[in-house]
Parts: structure tokens; C-alpha cells; sequence
């Protein structure tokens, strides 16, 4: 049997494998909890929120307006001890205005590099679709490669990172689509939906005279979300898992109701997603089960339907539901004792 693990606890020491397990598990029952005091009845975009930002990835909110889209990102921000900025999208803004501009020194005589509100740990965009596509297009590069390139100099963002964006999908005056390209940046998109009965009472009792937020403090360290992340990565996904994530990403390319389907990058965010929502779930391996959780928040917003299907009132979560009902799993998911 391998010996066991070593992993950084985020806090300057080191762990083994049970004892990161149960400071991950503190940590993000801390960081749900939090959330639930601000959020009402939504536990599970809370939770999938979490499990984004543990996978290194990015989050689309889109719903209508008035459902608590830009009170989760902030929240989730919130619950963290780093570095927060928010960008209001606009028709005006400009690609600098994300990312900084350089600017000429008198004194020295030289430029100098001023970064934009992109230079923090988590950056929330609000309303992104209300900027031009050449604006929207200045988060290519830094949700994707974690850096940003201005003049010809590349500068290197901080960890953790990653991008909260908001839209509004039914309001089309002063709008601009995100492109496909875009859109494949998100690991997922998450529809918020109205509160149900019990939760809605409950807001309209606690949040009518202060805001929520006003008490919401961090409950971990940056380095401690980084520290979680590391225990993500290095949840183990068996070899029949990741043939499981492959085959769906080559059902929903090769679906008669589909022309576009999932990405390569989809599918290595679906795993990542996967792994992150194991980790949640208190396991050290994943389930394909974890895979079919995850599916509709990170493919959903990918895949793109034929006008057929489009005019016949499906939807690509729908036939998304029927590929994963059809997909056979393969045996095997579980980790072997030997990997432990």
C-alpha cells in the first residue's frame, strides 16, 4: 500500500490525506453555511457555485432579473479573505478599462503599466453581455490562461482566480449575445430561479431594514482556498470514469438534434467539475454519478441545438437528460484499494 498523501492545509502546514479531507470539509460547510444566511433556498446554485470555483473554472449566472445573481457572486467573494473586484459591463466600456492600460511616466520617462479591475482573485462581471464583443473578448485570455498581455508584456495573475459573470437571457435592447468562444470559457452556467414559498416569507422578514452581505465576513484565507483546490486536483478519477465523460462528450457531437457539441475543453472541465463535486460529497474518488450531477451545468450552455429541435420546442438541457438516460456506465468508477 502507498503511503500516505502529504498535502498543505493552506495554513503554512502540512497534512496527511485524512486530516486535509477534514479540513476541506470544515472549510466548505463554513463556506455553504455562510451563503445559506444570504441566499434563501438555494442551496444547490450555492453549492454548484462552490464547486466552480474549487475546480478552477468560471461561472455564467444567467436569469431573469431580481433573483439574487450578483448577491451570490458577491457572497461567494465574500466568504473568502482575497482580493475582490467588480466590473459593471456596459455599451461604452472599453478593453482596457478590464484589463489596464500603460501609461506614460514624466518623471521617468518611461510607461508604466496601470492593471485594470482584472487583477484581483475574483473578479464579478455584472451584466457582460451588455458590452461589445470586443470588450467582452479582453477576458479571453485571462480566464483561460490566467494572464494578461498588454503592449507585448504578459503579466501573470493571482491565485485563486476566477471570473463571475451575470447576464440577463431575455433582455435584448442594448444587448450583445456572447459568442460561442466565450461562452466556452465558463466551466458552467447556473439559472438561479425564484425562491420557493418558505424561502421568499423568510427574505421578506430578514431583509427588509439591512442587507445580508453587511455581515457576511471571510471564513477562509486565499491560501486556504488555494489549499482546497489542490486537494480537488488530486481527487482520483478512475479510468472508466474518464471513458464515461468521453463517451458523453461523443453523444452529444454525434445527436441528431445537436450541431454543436462538447469540446475537448468541456470535457476536461466536466472531470475537473466531477472531481470538485466529489469532494463535496465527502469522497476521494469520483462517481460517474458525480459526471451526470455536474453535466447540465457545464455542457448546457455549449451545446448548440439544429433548427429542427430548435422549432420543435427542445432545448439542449433536455437533450442532454436523454443522452445521460441512454449512456451506458462502465463498471469500474469506484478506486481500487490499491490507489489509496
Amino acid at each position: 500500500m502507498d503511503p500516505e498523501p502529504v498535502v498543505s492545509t493552506g495554513t503554512g502546514d502540512t497534512a496527511t490525506g485524512d486530516e486535509a479531507a477534514e479540513h476541506f470539509h470544515r472549510a466548505s460547510g463554513r463556506i455553504l453555511d455562510l451563503i445559506s444566511t444570504v441566499i434563501d433556498g438555494k442551496a444547490e446554485a450555492a453549492r454548484l457555485a462552490l464547486t466552480v470555483l474549487l475546480a478552477e473554472g468560471h461561472l455564467l449566472l444567467e436569469d431573469v432579473p431580481g433573483v439574487g445573481k450578483t448577491m451570490l457572486a458577491k457572497t461567494l467573494a465574500r466568504t473568502i479573505d482575497c482580493s475582490v473586484n467588480r466590473i459593471q459591463f456596459t455599451p461604452d466600456l472599453l478593453p482596457t478599462d478590464v484589463t489596464g492600460v500603460s501609461i506614460f511616466n514624466q518623471a521617468s520617462g518611461q510607461f508604466e503599466f496601470r492593471g485594470g479591475p482584472v487583477f484581483a482573485n475574483i473578479v464579478i462581471g455584472d451584466e457582460i453581455n451588455r458590452a461589445s464583443a470586443k470588450t467582452q473578448s479582453a477576458l479571453l485570455e485571462c480566464m483561460e490562461e490566467h494572464q494578461v498581455t498588454v503592449d507585448g508584456n504578459s503579466y501573470i495573475l493571482g491565485e485563486p482566480f476566477m471570473v463571475v459573470a451575470t447576464q440577463n437571457p431575455i433582455e435584448m435592447e442594448g444587448t450583445y449575445p456572447l459568442p460561442e468562444a466565450q461562452r466556452d470559457r465558463f466551466m458552467a452556467r447556473i439559472s438561479m430561479g425564484y425562491p420557493d414559498t418558505e424561502a421568499e416569507i423568510e427574505m421578506l422578514q430578514t431583509h427588509q431594514s439591512v442587507s445580508p452581505l453587511d455581515d457576511v465576513k471571510p471564513v477562509i484565507s486565499s491560501e486556504e482556498a488555494v489549499a482546497m483546490i489542490d486537494f480537488v486536483r488530486n481527487v482520483y478519477a478512475a479510468p472508466a470514469v474518464k471513458e464515461y465523460v468521453v463517451a458523453l462528450g461523443q453523444a452529444t457531437r454525434e445527436h441528431h438534434q445537436l450541431r454543436l457539441g462538447a469540446s475537448p475543453r468541456a470535457l476536461l472541465q466536466l472531470l475537473r467539475a466531477a472531481k470538485a463535486s466529489a469532494a463535496l460529497s465527502g469522497r476521494d474518488f469520483v462517481l460517474p454519478d458525480d459526471v451526470a450531477s455536474v453535466a447540465g451545468a457545464v455542457l448546457g450552455h455549449r451545446l448548440i441545438l439544429d433548427r429542427k429541435a430548435a422549432s420543435a420546442g427542445e432545448s439542449p438541457s433536455t437533450v442532454l437528460e436523454s443522452i445521460l438516460a441512454k449512456l451506458p456506465v462502465a463498471p469500474g468508477g469506484r478506486r481500487n484499494e490499491q490507489h489509496r
